[in-house]
């Protein structure tokens, strides 16, 4: 089965039931290293997780470690320009849950992004990126404890799906010329646009699949969350691309109020409650002046249709979700992408998990990050109905490999998302608690040593690891 690889002799193998996993006691994980720091960074994740597991479970659990090869390593072991032999490939489809340290973009192999080519071959498409202020690390914002927020952004579509044409490429030119000749002009909403003939042309898909397959996830994970943390938001640009970035706020709320009936209110709808609940004999038409403040200035027929969205919502959800019920219920709203970035630092508190297409969460999800510490400090993952990888955030940082230097915490942190992925809450727990009080304490790599005020010794990468395992109790 395997070129180069040796599985562990001991453990098995994690299977999956309905897009979760099923975790036995002894599951075998493969792990890649990573380029560049990766040589650093990884041991002490390494054993930081082992010891948590050990310490949680008193040798009732045991992960079981299995080495497989991306990046510069494996163009080592395999050969020039394997950057992602198949050996690798089949282990992670085979075992199911991977985590890696970061790796190197490769130059020349046809290869893109190690990352990206990750996600597409095997379908992971929730990249889930949580942000959280732990005590005492250094931020340039006043109040970063105030941000704890979980970012689902989709992973296979949008950016990431697509299909460009150079300016001056023949099929470009084409293109342009069609759209601009035949298929814009029968469009009528599209008005007199055209396209620059000398314009470089991209085609971005979003599709209902897609996006609903990302909102259930996120929408599922707020299940598990305290009440106080159950919302999910959908960020998006909706009001100008409306058939893309519009189209997936409105799948994300077609799957809530379908698929999540029960669980789940819409903020429009807690608006329409809300005006019932504080006035049993409001009019319909009155409920429609305060849910649109500019409801007398709309067109007879837009009235008629708020109008009827109200009956609809009293009808169908009053007995389920009134009287305050819906208090209890997901609450899902959306917010325009650049809105968002802006509240995430001014109304951080208002937040919990979001849930974005490709490009909206690739920004979101590094400026939280930013806010919380950097990062050197956010754990990532990237999740399928079939196979999960856990992975480091940041890049390779070559010129410090081999020193004992980087901070380890995003691909302990990433460790720490997988156990939780797996159900091993109480190791996970053991782990944040002892990075915290690690961090609390002033014990910090150097990249957050010479932000503290006053600055602090800084600790190794290795000593960094001890520090947290030394808080296990």
């Amino acid at each position: 089965m395997y070129e180069k690889l040796v599985p562990p002799a001991t453990g098995e193998k994690i299977s999956f039931k309905n897009g979760e996993p099923v975790v036995p006691d002894n599951p075998i994980i493969p792990f890649i290293r990573g380029d560049g720091t990766g040589i650093d960074i990884w041991p002490a994740t390494q054993k930081v997780l082992d010891t948590a597991v050990e310490k949680a479970y008193q040798n009732k659990r045991k992960i079981n470690w299995f080495k497989i090869y991306a990046g510069d390593e494996a163009c080592d072991l395999y050969g020039t320009y394997q950057y992602l032999p198949q050996d690798t490939l089949t282990a992670i489809k085979e075992y199911g849950i991977a985590i890696k340290g970061p790796l190197t973009t490769p130059v020349g192999g046809g290869i893109r992004s190690l990352n990206v080519a990750l996600r597409q071959i095997f379908d992971l498409y929730a990249c889930v990126r949580p942000c959280r202020y732990y005590a005492g690390t250094p931020s340039p914002h006043k109040n970063p404890e105030k941000l704890d927020v979980i970012i689902y952004r989709e992973n296979t579509e949008d950016i990431y799906l697509g299909i460009e044409w150079k300016q001056g490429n023949e099929i470009g030119a084409k293109l342009i010329k069609l759209l601009n000749e035949e298929l814009i002009p029968a469009t009528p909403e599209h008005g007199k646009k055209q396209i620059p003939i000398d314009a470089g042309i991209g085609i971005k898909p979003i599709s209902k699949t897609g996006s609903q397959r990302l909102v259930r996830r996120a929408i599922k994970h707020a299940l598990t969350l305290p009440k106080s943390k159950q919302m999910v938001t959908l960020v998006h640009k909706g009001n100008i691309m409306k058939y893309t970035e519009g189209a997936f706020r409105d799948w994300g709320y077609e799957l809530a109020t379908s698929e999540f009936r029960n669980e789940c209110i819409t903020e429009r709808e807690s608006w329409i409650l809300t005006n019932k609940e504080e006035n049993p004999e409001i009019t319909n038409e009155e409920n429609a002046r305060m849910i649109d403040p500019g409801y007398d200035a709309l067109t007879p027929e837009k009235q008629s249709q708020i109008i009827k969205e109200i009956e609809t919502v009293l009808n169908q959800i009053w007995d389920t979700h009134g009287n305050r019920k819906w208090k209890d219920k997901i609450m899902v709203n959306d917010r325009i992408a650049d809105s968002i970035f802006q509240q995430i630092q001014t109304r951080p508190d208002e937040y919990s998990i979001l849930a974005t297409m490709n490009l909206n969460g690739d920004y979101l999800s590094d400026a939280a990050a930013a806010i919380v510490g950097g990062l050197g400090m956010g754990p990532g993952a990237n999740i399928g109905d079939e196979c999960a990888v856990f992975e480091a955030t940041h890049g390779t940082a070559p010129k410090h490999a081999g020193l004992d230097k980087i901070n380890p915490g995003s691909v302990i942190l990433s460790g720490v998302m997988m156990l939780e992925y797996m159900g091993w809450q109480e190791a996970a727990n053991l782990i944040k608690k002892g990075l915290g009080d690690a961090i609390a304490n002033g014990q910090v790599t150097y990249d957050l040593a010479r932000l503290m005020e006053p600055p602090v010794q800084p600790l190794k990468c290795s000593e960094f690891a001890e520090a947290i395992i030394q808080r296990f109790n």
